[in-house]
């Protein structure tokens, strides 16, 4: 036999006891007191997912669960999205397309999106993932930034854009679509079609993979490429925040988050396949109800949420009382986690709920996993091995325990991306000294809990005091009057910025004088008087980014506008 690819390795840390049966199942080596993440140079995201389970003995079992508009169940199995994304890759190597070819997938959460990634594997292509959430300005300046020459999207998704597409895309020249307009390619039929003596052209783990625009909440998208080792780095961690249990027998795995985004796609479509499990969706936008009856209805297991949806369903005090919920483990990140939410999802819904943190561009730095370590309620967790994670202040200079600091990881960090697209500037401003910088600000503690302060541009400065919004976003969540928080920096001529609270409250209760005097001590007796809100405003609703945040430099530029200023 031929002797093994070389492994690819990157990155020490000292890291937690692990077991040493487990590293191989974690792709973890050990060296030293830390361990490094490794990968063979020819890693590839179909050989890591789809193509594990093509054996005779799982080639049939359930890939995807598909709930249409019309309630009616598909399934398609391993091998039946296997020869759907033979035939699309033959399609587009047809229509010219091949290794480096830039693929558009606006296609949402059908299972398209799903059987398109593994055709543009084989392809050797590279998978623009754009989310049917953005509205035509963002979705222009994405496919115009990228020079994106074809896109597979959806009937209703592109039928704001079909009549100036001509002029709007000047690099646009085939439109693969279900139920085809004048000018469309039949997306359909391309999975139907036979290959013929197509051969797979696979490419390697430091080949670009995955163009991913940024949701732009600050500033506009940027295009993160990401290779094909970035599954391979996910490895730890994505077992870690399972839990440890991604391939239990009974798994399904779902989430409301856009396959377009990190969260839908590297944290849940890819792990499932990568656990051999089935992948459930729909089209339909999250809502509470919604959410607990396809969850009882396909039996789902494993769940990615944002803390935001968590907080949606934490509106149903006994949901077991009202659904067959069969959740068992939720992963959780892009925002902090208040230890309120995490308390109720672990004693009302049942759930292991473990939360990390990490950013598309340098991911699953810091995590939680209930069944190696304990958590702590309102702590990001520990650094993950794999992982070299510090605090440091604005020189590159690591701050002590119980300090505040900017969250640094190594240039050479796993699963760091390969660049932004055509913005080298961009990419070189992330480096600070041998660290990559996130901008995200946290304490940690003598034990190695990390501990999330906020973005340093949410910083808020007054009267002299450096705030933090997301330990006073907690606390005002751990009332029972506030379902949703966001808090903000109002300039002020006095103290530079006061600290105001955008609240939605919960069903029943009115925003007044006297709640807002009740909130704002609510606030001093926990954290401090400097952090208490000087002013309150009560919404219906928040702007929400296409990544499921709420859109905080919205709520900052509405407070400049309204003071006659420039955001």
């Amino acid at each position: 036999m031929p002797d093994p690819p070389p492994l690819r390795t990157l990155d020490i840390t000292a890291g937690l006891d692990i077991p040493s049966a487990l590293l191989p199942q974690l792709n973890l080596h050990r060296e030293g007191d830390g361990y490094r993440i490794r990968w063979p140079d020819d890693a590839n995201i179909f050989h890591m997912t789809l193509g594990k389970h093509l054996g005779a003995e799982t080639r049939d079992h359930p890939a995807l669960i598909f709930e249409d508009t019309a309630g009616e169940t598909h399934v398609q199995s391993f091998a039946e999205v296997d020869r759907a994304a033979t035939n699309l890759a033959a399609m587009l190597k047809q229509l010219g397309y091949a290794r480096g070819s830039l693929i558009g997938l606006h296609t949402g959460q059908h299972p398209d999106t799903a059987v398109a990634h593994m055709a543009i594997c084989k392809l050797g292509g590279v998978a623009v993932t754009l989310s049917q959430l953005y509205g035509p300005d963002t979705l222009r300046h994405a496919m115009n930034d990228c020079q994106l020459p074809v896109i597979l999207t959806s009937v209703a998704a592109w039928e704001s854009m079909r009549s100036t597409a001509r002029t709007d895309f000047p690099h646009l020249k085939h439109v693969l679509c279900r139920d085809p307009q004048a000018g469309d390619l039949d997306l359909a039929a391309a999975f139907e079609t036979d290959a013929g003596s197509f051969v797979p052209d696979y490419m390697g783990s430091d080949d670009p993979a995955l163009l991913m625009y940024t949701s732009g909440s600050t500033g506009k998208p940027k295009g993160i490429l990401h290779g094909h080792r970035i599954l391979a780095a996910y490895t730890p961690s994505i077992n870690l925040f399972f839990n440890l249990a991604m391939d239990d027998e009974d798994a399904v795995y779902w989430s409301p988050s856009d396959w377009a985004w990190v969260g839908g796609l590297l944290d849940m479509l890819f792990p499932a396949w990568m656990a051999g499990r089935p992948i459930a969706t729909s089209l339909d936008r999250f809502t509470a109800e919604h959410a607990y009856g396809f969850m009882s209805r396909h039996k789902v297991t494993h769940s990615f949420l944002a803390p935001t949806a968590i907080k949606r369903l934490a509106q149903t005090p006994d949901p077991h009382a009202a659904f067959d919920l069969s959740l068992k483990v939720i992963c959780t990140g892009g925002e902090a986690l208040a230890s309120e939410t995490l308390n109720w999802a672990e004693q009302k819904l049942r759930v292991v709920c473990n939360e990390f943190y990490g950013m598309t561009e340098v991911n699953h730095l810091i995590g939680n996993c209930a069944a190696l370590y304990p958590r702590r309620p309102g702590s990001m967790g520990r650094a993950y091995p794999g992982h070299d994670v510090h605090l440091v202040d604005a020189e590159g200079h690591h701050v002590a325990d119980g300090e505040l600091g900017e969250i640094v990881t190594l240039n050479a960090s796993p699963t760091r991306f390969l660049g932004y697209l055509n913005n080298p500037e961009k990419t070189a401003e992330m480096a600070l000294g041998p660290y990559l910088r996130t901008h995200d600000l946290a304490v940690r503690d003598a034990d190695g809990y990390f501990w999330y302060k906020g973005r340093s541009d949410d910083l808020i400065k007054s009267s002299g005091f450096r705030i933090g919004p997301a330990e006073i976003e907690e606390c005002l969540l751990a009332h029972p009057s506030v379902a949703e928080v966001a808090v903000i920096g109002k300039p002020d001529a006095d103290r530079g910025s006061i600290v105001k609270a955008v609240i939605k409250l919960k069903a029943g209760v009115t925003g007044d004088d006297g709640l807002s005097e009740q909130l704002g001590d609510h606030v001093k007796t926990r954290l401090a008087g400097y952090k208490a809100p000087r002013e309150f405003a009560y919404v219906d609703g928040f702007e929400m980014t296409s990544s499921g945040k709420i859109n905080r430099r919205a709520l900052r530029e509405a407070e400049e506008k309204a003071q006659g200023g420039t955001a």
